[in-house]
């Protein structure tokens, strides 16, 4: 048994080489972030399209976060401050980390009340007609209304994923059955970089206090 698992650290250790050596060789366009897990026989397994919540990153792509983090882009009418004070309000009545609903908002709509989808989603959380009148919003153009709806879809999200805020921000994007059907992160591009756009943005409003 000690060999076995002894052969397993060296697959292991073999693999992360072979893996960090692949990444340096490809050109910085072509990077992307580098997931892994071990399952239950020591064997370790690397993606860069996750579809199952065991992986977590190994490897970030440093320039593409960086880019994410910094690039806080609002709509050119946007005022963030003037709804401050109601995602704060939303934020604490459904026990929502606030720059989660900041960062999805920022994500969704560039602060825009008035923004519409090619989908059909509206308003500041881009809410669908559905998605609305299954969360009895009365008006999705009216902020008050449109976030404390995505707010409270945000609070179903978290209790269905035990809070596991990646899996309830792809669901948010995606849809929860093929969040599901998936096990994990659907393997979207759109889903894959909205996540990382909606907790890059999340990371930031948090350490500027903003």
């Amino acid at each position: 048994m000690l060999l076995k698992h002894s052969l397993y650290s060296v697959y292991g250790a073999i693999c992360i080489c072979t893996v960090v050596a692949c990444i340096l060789m490809v050109p910085c366009s072509a990077k992307a972030d580098i997931y892994r897990y071990v399952d239950e026989d020591g064997i370790v397994h690397f993606t860069d399209a996750p579809t199952d919540k065991r992986f977590k990153v190994f490897m970030r792509d440093l320039k593409k976060d960086k880019e994410l983090r910094t690039k806080l882009r609002y709509s050119a009418s946007a005022n963030p401050a003037e709804f401050e004070q109601l995602i704060r309000t939303c934020s604490e009545k459904y026990g929502v980390n606030p720059n989660l609903v900041k960062a999805v908002i920022h994500a969704e709509s560039g602060y825009n009340p008035n923004a519409v989808s090619s989908k059909g989603a509206s308003g500041l959380m881009q809410l669908m007609p559905g998605t609305a009148k299954s969360l009895k919003v009365a008006d999705r153009f009216n902020p008050k209304d449109n976030v404390e709806g995505g707010v409270k879809y945000l609070r179903f999200l978290l209790d269905t994923f035990r809070g596991d805020v990646s899996l309830a921000v792809a669901a948010y994007n995606a849809g929860l059955n093929k969040v599901a059907k998936y096990g994990g992160i659907p393997p979207y591009n759109e889903t894959r970089t909205y996540v990382s756009r909606v907790l890059a943005y999340m990371k930031t409003y948090q350490e500027n206090g903003i």
